[in-house]
């Protein structure tokens, strides 16, 4: 028989009392038993736009350049903003790893285009802008140089929300006289509910925060969730709430409003072009909701005109990096995956031609996430419990591939576990080893002064170390393209207009082949047809395995067949024969091979590492799959691999 559904008693001046703690439930949602909805005070709601940060984050794969920015940064700056993100979260990444930018000559040009509107970056506690913790004198002089060259808002959250992995942060920004805003990482699940985030956020304003952040990073937080959190927050707290909340499960704009009846003081927004979907509710139509009430944001909707019709034409401009992931997915309400992270999976089963198999990838996130005792899904664990959640249905097997950071998350190193993990599984995972208990950071050494041996020589600046020590080879090959003056590469529609005899001789040019345009690497293939309609021959061209036809006159024969030596210089890479024999190794997701563990002539056991490879922005060792002797290494650090490409071999 179906419940009843609670009575919702509208309240009287005589009945009007807090609402009710919420109990502690088995069911992903709180219930909340008598319901009395009084709005909050009015007073003006202050706006934080996202789109230079998490709007095109969300929407374009942070593929969005500087030079986009720019020429509107001046119209943003007038709008009269709280605040504008425009740095932090996967923007250093990319910017150094596609881009080839500098992500902090970005910050020095955002800064100085707006001097009037405070700029915000969105830190990962410890983890920073990477993807693992990071010793105490990193972070320091991180959060140091990123207050130096134009941040004055840090929202500084941890995937774990645990406590010890923010404090360091919190009181570095500090101490650098700049505004910390501490982060809630919003999820639901069994342990998780409206108490426990209330004992957070007080845990938090102890650590110093000026503003305390309900971080919904999937579109979890439901309207009446909303409600009833910020109203138990605003009266455990002191210190302004600020809501971020995408809009993925279509409940944002709504919850937006909730959130505001329940006592909100900021909310973030994006304006309208690089809303919705996975990004957040529309900047123009909140401001338009608000007016003439006692919320009006105060924003004029004239001044967001020319603002609107820039970002038009920039998201044209990157529409080659949609996410196929677009509207409303209700399917988050289950999976809890950002959106940001599906299209990673997507990308990954793609480059595995088992994007057929993402139901089971979907199916099979809120297991593993079950099995690693609830962790919100934010970077890095999204990307922890997605990769083991991938590697667990291509493989076959659950756990037969165990990724470096899934057993770094059991060992305590990422901090302490929502809830109860699966011991089995631990096991399995860490094998003798035993848990850390303390903070995890008090695990690692200094980092700042041992990195200068292997830094680049044209790596002279302190950014310039801190870049290497977040992202090393990446970074590696950002410093070399610098000092070949190759950052700003040629348009690929400039090359093809000087003919076929720029790159000299073109008639034993491979059929298959690499290029990059803009730090973007596509993989072509080029076949022809020995038809010929209206005296035009067509041939095929295959890019990252989408095909289409073109149908030109031959400029020149390609030939087939071509000698491996006649590779060099094109970017292509040697076919690697498929492992056919037990001691073949191959990776188990396609990806970056950042370092080689093995030599050729060792001997090593079943199990042991032989090389780490970088998929979905996590690092994995490659285990020995025999006993054996190293006879052969077939790739080399920075190659990209295939897991149906032996890599190294054994005998």
């Amino acid at each position: 028989m179906a419940k009843k559904r609670p009575t919702i008693k509208r309240p009287t001046r005589k009945t009007r009392r807090p609402a009710p703690a919420i109990k502690t439930s088995k069911h992903p949602r709180p219930s909340f038993g008598e319901l009395a909805i009084e709005p909050a005070a009015g007073k003006p709601i202050r706006i934080t736009d996202v789109a230079l940060r998490d709007g095109h984050q969300s929407l374009l794969a942070t593929r969005m350049r500087t030079e986009d920015m720019l020429p509107i940064a001046q119209k943003l700056d007038a709008v009269g903003y709280w605040s504008l993100e425009v740095w932090g979260g996967a923007t250093f990444d990319t910017c150094l790893r596609f881009l080839k930018e500098d992500p902090w000559e970005r910050l020095r040009a955002l800064r100085a285009a707006m001097p009037n509107t405070k700029l915000q970056m969105l830190l990962r506690g410890q983890n920073l802008v990477g993807y693992r913790h990071y010793a105490d004198d990193v972070l320091e002089r991180f959060i140091e140089r990123s207050a130096a060259n134009g941040i004055d808002v840090f929202r500084v959250f941890d995937a774990l929300n645990d406590v010890r992995n923010l404090d360091r942060a919190v009181r570095e920004v500090k101490a650098c006289g700049k505004h910390a805003e501490a982060a809630i990482s919003y999820t639901v699940s069994p342990v998780h509910n409206i108490d426990r985030y209330v004992d957070l956020a007080r845990k938090l304003e102890d650590l110093g925060t000026d503003t305390l952040c309900i971080k919904d990073m999937a579109g979890l937080l439901a309207p009446l969730d909303a409600y009833q959190l910020v109203r138990r927050l605003k009266a455990a707290v002191d210190v302004p709430i600020h809501l971020h909340s995408h809009y993925t499960s279509g409940m944002a704009s709504m919850s937006s409003l909730m959130a505001i009846l329940g006592g909100l003081d900021m909310l973030d927004t994006s304006i309208s072009p690089l809303a919705g979907g996975t990004s957040h509710p529309a900047t123009e139509t909140l401001v338009a909701s608000l007016q003439n009430t006692p919320y009006d944001t105060g924003l004029d909707l004239a001044s967001f005109l020319p603002i609107t019709e820039h970002f038009r034409e920039v998201r044209r401009k990157y529409r080659q990096f949609e996410s196929d992931f677009t509207g409303v997915d209700a399917e988050i309400l289950t999976s809890q995956i950002p959106g940001g992270m599906l299209s990673n999976l997507a990308a990954q089963l793609t480059e595995q031609n088992a994007l057929d198999r993402m139901r089971e990838v979907l199916e099979e996130v809120p297991r593993v996430r079950e099995d690693m005792g609830y962790p919100p899904l934010v970077t890095p664990t999204s990307q922890i419990v997605g990769t083991q959640a991938t590697l667990n249905v291509l493989t076959g097997e659950r756990y037969k591939v165990i990724t470096s950071e899934t057993k770094n998350y059991f060992l305590g190193l990422y901090g302490r576990a929502p809830g109860p993990v699966a011991r089995d599984i631990m096991a399995r995972a860490i094998g003798d080893e035993d848990p850390i208990k303390t903070r995890p950071a008090d695990q690692l050494d200094s980092e700042l002064d041992t990195v200068a041996k292997d830094l680049p020589s044209s790596a002279t600046s302190i950014e310039d170390r801190l870049s290497f020590i977040l992202f090393p080879a990446i970074a590696r090959d950002f410093f070399e393209a610098r000092e070949k003056g190759d950052l700003v590469p040629e348009p690929l529609e400039a090359t093809l207009a000087k003919g076929p005899a720029v790159a000299g001789e073109l008639h034993l040019a491979p059929v298959e082949f690499n290029i990059t345009v803009h730090g973007e690497t596509y993989h072509v293939k080029v076949s022809g047809s020995g038809r010929q309609t209206d005296g035009r021959k067509p041939y095929y061209i295959r890019v990252n395995d989408r095909l289409q036809e073109v149908s030109l006159e031959p400029i020149r024969e390609i030939l087939a067949g071509v000698p491996e030596a006649s590779h060099a210089g094109t970017g292509a890479t040697p076919k690697r024969p498929r492992p056919s024999k037990p001691g073949d190794v191959a990776p188990p997701m396609p990806g970056r091979v950042v370092k080689i563990l093995a030599a050729v002539g060792d001997q090593v056991k079943a199990g042991d590492p032989l090389l780490i490879i970088e998929a979905m922005k996590m690092e994995s060792q490659v285990p020995a799959p025999i006993d054996g002797k190293v006879s052969a290494i077939l790739a080399s650090e920075g190659d990209n691999v295939k897991t149906d490409e032996t890599v190294i071999q054994l005998e």
